[in-house]
């Protein structure tokens, strides 16, 4: 059966599937003497290379469609934020909101094709990045791009995951400023914060970068996407102001979201796409890892303590709100969740499902309801708690290695200086960097909008429709 499966495995995809299985009996003594006959040590050799050769066949297969995958479901994670954003504000400003989202990921791909990813992974363009470990750049687009023997892969399906995280950064703050800010001003943001600032600071930790060579760890991306997108959006809702009529006379007014349900929906989208945003960073489900350990545990667990801290998240948000106001509060609670969420993205891979449960995911909670009285107490108009979920919660997940057990900590790969020094340098890179853009577009009056089109609502002012129609 061997025989003819290997001549014909090219024909189909089950025969391909049957012959896969067949190889594994190879590995079985009794294989070799099948029908009584003792196969040749020439013969076993040849065997065993056409089994290596399958192998690593099915391997670069299964790695790229696990990969799409989870590249989609982080693709899916942009209509959640759309959703989350629209719905717990105005009605009048949907449309300003949705665009917005739309032009993220547009802006994303395009600039992170021709410049983004060559700036942010350098090495697979073959440049030396520890002789170069703050800023180098690879080429346009994939062009140059080195495919190492090691990488089970295309570099098409690699550019595509990390676009899409390019994107997530982006589109965190969108929440952060809504309600007040000009279409242009926001486009000019969004491309220079996918094209420029977050290639940059990701470089340092995922392109081998000087914080990776210091030891530095974040497995998904809590400070090198959320955190630099949370960051960023409170260096937006400073520069901005709030929104007319949230502070009178010093008081706190609150401004209700058009639609709980829409930004309920929103989250549990963010939740799902969530599996691919962190079992996906492992980059691998087939083969081995440098120390020779299987990556499907590690892909498996992330999606556990992901689950779990995401639940936890939520629950302790809503038992705080609870105590705090008397009445349970869906908004903390499904911020809660995304805090959750945001929190276990750093050490998906390294903390015990037991942390995640009883310690990643309920700090998570309690930071987001801390943080958004803490904006209130401030003056700080941040319509969907985007600094407290993502700024807030990114940098507890980072440091949260540095704190807990596990094994970076304790092999000494890395320590709660590295942990703190290391979030520091890429949360405060994008706050200075986006503060000192969003007070230049300020200066020229390119910034925010009108009273009076504030007022009227962005829908109509910036873009002649409205998403609700009688």
């Amino acid at each position: 059966m061997y025989s003819l499966i290997a001549e014909r495995r090219w024909t189909t995809l089950l025969l391909a599937a049957v012959m896969s299985l067949s190889f594994l009996s190879l590995g079985s003594p009794s294989y070799a003497q099948e029908g009584g006959e003792t196969a040749t040590v020439s013969e076993t050799d040849v065997l065993v290379e056409e089994v290596a050769e399958e192998d690593l066949g099915v391997g670069y297969a299964l790695d790229n469609a696990v990969l799409m995958f989870c590249a989609v479901l982080v693709f899916l994670m942009q209509a959640g934020f759309a959703m989350v954003e629209a719905g717990f504000n105005s009605s009048k400003n949907a449309v300003n909101i949705l665009f917005k989202n739309s032009m993220d990921i547009c802006v994303g791909v395009v600039l992170f094709f021709a410049f983004g990813f060559g700036i942010m992974y350098p090495g697979a363009y073959g440049v030396d990045v520890e002789e170069k470990p703050y800023f180098a750049f690879g080429g346009f687009g994939l062009d140059g791009y080195e495919a190492t023997i090691d990488r089970t892969f295309s570099p098409e399906v690699d550019w595509l995951f990390q676009a899409m995280f390019a994107a997530t950064a982006a589109t965190i703050v969108s929440g952060a400023v809504a309600g007040r800010m000009k279409v242009g001003a926001y486009l000019i943001y969004s491309a220079i914060l996918t094209g420029l600032i977050y290639p940059i600071s990701g470089m340092w930790k995922w392109g081998g970068g000087f914080l990776a060579q210091e030891g530095f760890q974040d497995f998904a991306g809590s400070a090198v996407v959320h955190g630099l997108g949370g960051f960023a959006g409170l260096a937006g809702a400073i520069v901005l102001g709030p929104r007319l009529g949230r502070y009178v006379n010093g008081k706190s007014i609150p401004m209700l979201g058009h639609s709980v349900p829409i930004a309920a929906l929103g989250v549990f989208i963010l939740w799902f796409g969530w599996f691919g945003f962190n079992p996906g960073s492992q980059l691998a489900f087939h083969g081995l890892t440098d120390s020779g350990e299987q990556n499907i545990d590690v892909v498996m667990h992330c999606a556990m303590t992901t689950t779990l801290a995401a639940g936890a998240g939520g629950l302790v948000a809503t038992l705080l709100s609870w105590g705090l106001f008397g009445k349970p509060d869906l908004s903390m609670g499904l911020n809660g969740i995304l805090g959750g969420l945001v929190g276990i993205t750093a050490c998906c891979d390294c903390m015990s499902n037991l942390q995640a449960v009883a310690i990643i995911g309920p700090v998570a909670g309690a930071l987001v309801v801390a943080g958004v009285l803490m904006l209130d107490k401030l003056h700080i108009d941040d319509p969907v708690g985007a600094f407290p979920v993502h700024g807030l919660c990114g940098v507890w997940g980072c440091l949260a290695i540095g704190i807990l057990e596990n094994d970076y900590l304790t092999n000494g790969d890395t320590s709660l200086w590295i942990q703190l020094k290391a979030t520091v340098i890429i949360c405060g890179w994008s706050f200075v960097t986006m503060f000192v853009l969003f007070s230049i577009m300020k200066a020229v009056g390119i910034l925010r909008v009108s009273e009076a089109e504030e007022q009227q609502g962005l829908d109509i002012s910036e873009h002649g429709m409205s998403a609700y129609t009688n």
